[in-house]
């Protein structure tokens, strides 16, 4: 590879120079969290082993282009009153083991996570919004209540709340759970090799548990679209980060790897023909517990949402891998408001003031606090803990607060997330499906954060069930501006991801989309299998 002596030469990475292995089916792949319990989506996502999702097929997902592509169902229909949706699969989809793969397995994935403490349940209600969701959830109706029905083994109907124009794609993350598998393992079918089943594109091989790297490969009972094109699949967590993940790259270990702040720059000018860039429809941004002291006081808020320059943040401190965010709606997205956006200033008087409004002029008497931020690979890994350590200076700078940062495991972060056992989060986030609802409704009727605001949730409820599209963009835009206002969340930046990729890979994958971005496994399912490898 005609790059490696360069990057070497310029990054000094102390690391032998070994060529990738050539004309081998095998994708060595970075991977995200080192932690994981089960290989079941649908029984954890913020704990979920490497790529759970990949083992099975959803009912739908999107292509590199952003376009909902079918995929366990061959169609789909709304009926006229907008309530009910009725999905018909592909018939002679199978199990690994060579169960018939029903629309049973879907139902049940759903009415067991609706019943067992899912901890992406939150998604099902305010995204989905299935007819019986919340009451189910919360344990004062029964299960069979809930809008969902196996009609036969090939059809699905789902009853919801209020039109969702949108469903399909909420469905991009419905996979199906062995039914057969649960009756006899209970939720242990999906936390040893032996006993894994698999639905879709990729089988499983193997799982070390230490450090949560998996190798899959190619399935050779799956029969729907988007079949592999590689023969196997080896994920290492531990090269997440761009501090590991190139030195593994530059020695043949990894064929792919997302760069840090330090990295692209040196890495664009010694191989442009092997970099890509990918615009994530993404925020990260700060959240609160609102209950709590300091911050259920709103003028505390509105410092803090004041006091980040976040010009200065993305172009010295996260150069090229992020964009400044005034908005929880990243640029191009649906609903994207400039006007919410303009607001996003850097005012360090009007910062203090807030902080003085709140008794704590200069910062005297402020408690230290502790952001709480995520232990992840990806592009998070590059952008998060630089940022926190700005926000961390730019806040005892402007408002004399001293704050500290605690970097914890993912299942670990969100626990306090939900339990409140800290006050203040950085916490990223990433789209579900393309329509505004996604990401207002993470703040919607407690959602993410148990944030319960009458105010935001009657404009949003408004919204959600709004057929006109200019009506509901004014409805969330009134909703965002009572974020503002109430300084429920400061936005931050919109992650833009930066890779190197080998030459060694192909396909349509790896090459970029018509606006010139590839999303590489942010689309898990197309990327893996629309790559190629020499």
């Amino acid at each position: 590879m005609h790059i490696l002596p360069k990057i070497v030469g310029a990054l000094a990475v102390a690391t032998a120079l070994t060529l990738p292995a050539s004309a081998q089916s095998t994708i060595l792949a970075p991977g995200q969290s080192t932690t994981g319990t089960y290989m079941d989506y649908m029984k954890t996502v913020y704990d979920r082993a490497t790529f759970a999702e990949l083992l099975q097929v959803p009912i739908a997902t999107f292509d590199k282009e952003f376009e909902l592509t079918p995929m366990a169902a061959e169609s789909w229909s709304q009926s006229e009153d907008g309530l009910t949706w009725t999905f018909k699969l592909r018939p002679g989809l199978v199990w690994s083991d060579g169960e018939p793969l029903t629309a049973e397995d879907y139902v049940f994935a759903l009415q067991r996570a609706a019943t067992s403490g899912y901890d992406f349940a939150w998604y099902w209600d305010f995204a989905g919004g299935i007819k019986g969701w919340k009451e189910v959830t919360e344990g004062t109706a029964d299960v069979s209540t809930l809008g969902l029905k196996a009609v036969d083994d090939l059809t699905i109907e789902v009853t919801t709340v209020a039109p969702k124009p949108y469903l399909p794609s909420v469905t991009s993350l419905w996979y199906p759970v062995p039914k057969h598998k649960v009756d006899e393992l209970g939720d242990d079918w999906a936390v040893n090799v032996d006993s894994i089943v698999s639905s879709g594109p990729f089988s499983i091989e193997s799982w070390e548990k230490s450090n949560n790297s998996v190798v899959f490969t190619k399935s050779e009972t799956y029969t729907g679209p988007w079949q592999a094109q590689i023969d196997r699949l080896e994920v290492d967590p531990s090269l997440g980060a761009p501090e590991v993940g190139l030195p593994a790259y530059l020695a043949g270990d990894a064929d792919y790897s997302f760069l840090n702040t330090g990295q692209v720059p040196v890495a664009m000018a010694a191989d442009p023909d092997g970099i890509r860039k990918n615009a994530v429809f993404a925020t990260s941004y700060l959240s609160y517990d609102l209950e709590s002291e300091p911050f259920n006081d709103v003028n505390v808020r509105r410092a803090f949402y004041y006091a980040i320059d976040r010009e200065e943040l993305t172009s010295t401190v996260l150069k090229d891998i992020a964009i400044p965010a005034g908005s929880i709606l990243p640029p191009g997205y649906p609903g994207y408001n400039p006007d919410v956006v303009a607001q996003a200033t850097f005012d360090p008087e009007k910062a203090k003031q807030f902080l003085a409004d709140a008794g704590f002029p200069n910062g005297e008497g402020f408690p230290e606090i502790e952001i709480w931020i995520r232990d992840e690979g990806g592009y998070n890994g590059a952008i998060v803990p630089a940022m926190a350590q700005y926000l961390q200076a730019e806040f005892k700078d402007v408002l004399g607060v001293t704050v500290n940062i605690r970097q914890l495991p993912g299942a670990d972060w969100m626990d306090g997330l939900r339990n409140k056992t800290n006050n203040i989060f950085i916490a990223p986030y990433e789209y579900d499906y393309l329509d505004p609802s996604n990401f207002y409704g993470i703040f919607y009727n407690g959602g993410r954060h148990g944030y319960f605001v009458p105010e935001y949730d009657a404009l949003v409820a408004e919204a959600d069930s709004e057929s006109d599209w200019d009506t509901r963009y004014n409805l969330y835009a009134e909703a965002e501006q009572v974020m503002i206002d109430q300084g429920l969340i400061v936005p931050l930046v919109h992650p833009i991801t930066t890779a190197v990729i080998s030459d060694n890979l192909g396909g349509d994958a790896a090459k970029p989309n018509s606006l010139g971005f590839t999303p590489l496994d942010r689309l898990g399912h197309y990327f893996f299998t629309h790559l190629t490898k020499q």
